[in-house]
């Protein structure tokens, strides 16, 4: 079977493939197959400015494995991970089933062939579904019935990663992440990584002006460290605070780049709800 004849198995009707989109542009530069030559195109012409992009996505999903068996280890049992892109290998019901398989996860995308994809492959899954609904519409996101599957009673770990650059100033990023926060119970936590301009800002601007080039509606937006620590709101940041992905809570010495730009490309942070 060839190659297209693969990739239109999963592709919903009505898709257009030659524009690329962020989730599947990921997905490539994590080694993933879920791709189509128009993400590669628009990752491969960004790495030609940013190099070490592909190493810096590897940092970053090693940041939500490490995200999700901390939030393990302080009693979440309930996922709602926001621009979950396309699952691949690491992802958080894999990494969650692993230590409780009652663990509930509901991953949330906008990209309809992400959405296509996970759906095929949760369609065996009985704690783990996905939902079609864009972060930019607080009310339809929780609306959907499968996000409904979770507990709002109980505290939920919401994942918010390497997916809010991909929400432009003009959406109020700020005013629609309180509507969030507000939503979860007490106990919860929220995980974000995002791209900080503050470091080597003149590559990465340029980086993602390729991208956003290739990308036409898709747009990343840099933001600053400030900007990006404010996004937690009232929660609390727990240790080691907001901070390069790769020096988030590093389990060993391959969790840390030998590049230092890498390490610092992404931040991350996760913090707490303490009250309601």
């Amino acid at each position: 079977m060839t190659t297209q004849h693969r990739e239109e198995e999963w592709v919903p009707p009505g898709i257009d493939t030659t524009k690329p989109s962020s989730s599947r542009t990921y997905d490539y530069l994590l080694g993933g197959a879920h791709n189509f030559q128009a993400d590669r195109d628009a990752a491969e012409q960004a790495e030609k400015i940013m190099p070490g992009i592909r190493n810096v996505a590897r940092l970053n999903r090693a940041f939500l494995g490490r995200v999700v068996r901390t939030l393990m280890d302080l009693g979440i049992r309930q996922f709602l991970d926001i621009g979950s892109g396309i699952p691949t290998v690491g992802n958080v019901h894999q990494i969650a089933g692993e230590i409780d398989p009652r663990c509930r996860v509901v991953y949330v995308d906008r990209d309809p062939i992400a959405v296509a994809h996970s759906k095929m492959l949760l369609r065996t899954s009985e704690n783990a579904t996905i939902a079609h609904a864009d972060f930019t519409d607080p009310d339809g996101v929780f609306a959907d019935p499968d996000v409904r599957r979770l507990d709002f009673g109980a505290p939920i770990g919401m994942l918010m990663v390497a997916m809010l650059h991909w929400i432009p100033d003009a959406s109020d990023p700020h005013a629609l992440l309180a509507e969030y926060r507000r939503r979860v119970p007490a106990g919860s936590y929220l995980a974000i990584s995002h791209m900080v301009s503050d470091r080597d800002s003149d590559r990465i601007n340029s980086a993602v002006g390729t991208f956003n080039l290739a990308r036409g509606n898709d747009q990343a937006t840099t933001r600053t460290y400030r900007e990006v620590e404010t996004m937690f709101g009232d929660f609390e940041l727990i240790e080691p605070g907001l901070v390069g992905c790769a020096l988030w809570r590093p389990g060993g010495p391959g969790d840390i780049s030998d590049d230092p730009n890498a390490n610092t490309q992404l931040y991350g942070g996760v913090a707490r709800k303490v009250a309601g």
